[in-house]
């Protein structure tokens, strides 16, 4: 198209040269000449000249600069020779006699359409849907868009026709609650079934379908929204729940721990009385042993695995007996003194006179 406007330019501007030129010579006016005589005589000739060089240009301007057709990049061109679709140009720049041969444009990019619909689902609820379809001209095949479509345009408003009726078809198998839930699901069917009637014989590639948008009453949506709330209320209450189970049976599992430890400890107190009282049990049994032997008893010991027994010799009858209660009382003697605080008793006087001052044989006097 820009070849064809630079020649139309340098075209009318020699048709306008010419034409002036055929005026002055033909009006008798002197251009360019330097002898009167040598101008009268050529002025015919040079203004038939001039004359016929205007009517080339016109000719030339009317014809060669309108032959030249441009198809830009993202484009295609159906030429059609009187009327009839012969035959495609891609990009570039073409020469065709423009009164014969008509250049008609189409966009071979991905076109984008947005489709508004209203629609209702399964249980009667009424949707308005926002719809949008990507898709692409088969340009091999655009001869038969040009016959059957004439336009791009046209070709598109078949393509939103069946897409919107795909879309209702697809959506009235679901309740308003499913598309809700569903809506990905429910975008993909769409785009098969969009895809799947769209096939090559509308000369066309659809690339995406998607459900952009649906909308619902606003009774709907406040029963949805209601809903919502009440489950969200619910999941509330069962969060609460678990967490006040939780909580409980952390409380549980501290105190049987703690339970466990007073339990371990009241265990290593009985141990460690057990072993006290086996210490005391065995230093009683060593003081007897002992003050037996300071008292002249004969003691014998034996080794019956890791414990030694002692046998003392108290001999026969009363005096055995006589023997083991001195030895008893001398032992609670030793044990009084053990725990006496050091304070003597009160003063106690005598039948004689005698001061006194007893020192009970009982430590619990």
């Amino acid at each position: 198209m820009t070849i064809g406007i630079i020649l139309g330019f340098i075209f009318a501007i020699a048709m306008v040269i010419c034409a002036i030129l055929s005026v002055c010579f033909f009006a008798g006016r002197k251009l360019f000449a330097s002898s009167k005589n040598n101008m009268t005589a050529k002025r015919p000739l040079a203004g038939g000249l001039t004359a016929g060089g205007a009517a080339v240009a016109f000719i030339l301007f009317l014809f060669i600069p309108f032959s030249f057709h441009t198809v830009n990049a993202g484009e295609i061109a159906v030429v059609k020779h009187l009327g009839e679709a012969r035959a495609v140009r891609t990009a570039g720049t073409y020469f065709d006699f423009w009164i014969t041969e008509k250049y008609d444009h189409y966009d071979s990019k991905v076109q984008n359409l947005n489709i508004n619909a209203h629609t209702y689902s399964k249980d009667g609820q009424s949707m308005l849907i926002l719809i949008n379809v990507q898709y692409q001209m088969d340009t091999a095949r655009a001869l038969e868009v040009a016959n059957n479509y004439g336009s791009l345009e046209a070709l598109s408003v078949k393509i939103e026709n069946v897409t919107e009726g795909r879309a209702k078809a697809v959506l009235s198998k679901y309740s308003a609650m499913e598309v809700i839930e569903n809506r990905a699901d429910a975008t993909k069917e769409v785009e098969d079934a969009v895809k799947e009637a769209i096939d090559t014989s509308y000369y066309a590639y659809i690339n995406t379908v998607v459900l952009t948008n649906i909308d619902f009453t606003d009774a709907f949506e406040k029963t949805v929204e209601d809903k919502m709330i009440a489950e969200q209320e619910k999941l509330k209450a069962q969060y609460e729940k678990e967490t006040a189970i939780i909580n409980a049976e952390k409380e549980f599992e501290v105190a049987k721990k703690q339970a466990e430890a007073k339990i371990e400890v009241a265990k290593a107190d009985a141990e460690a009385q057990k072993l006290i009282a086996g210490a005391e049990a065995y230093a009683t049994k060593i003081k007897i042993v002992e003050l037996a032997r300071s008292m002249g008893y004969t003691v014998t010991s034996t080794t019956e695995g890791e414990e030694v027994v002692y046998e003392i010799e108290w001999g026969t009858g009363a005096e055995a007996e006589a023997s083991k209660k001195l030895l008893i009382e001398y032992m609670e003697y030793l044990e009084y003194l053990a725990k006496w605080d050091g304070k003597l008793p009160q003063v106690v006087t005598g039948d004689n006179g005698n001061v006194m001052i007893p020192v009970p044989t009982n430590p619990t006097n």
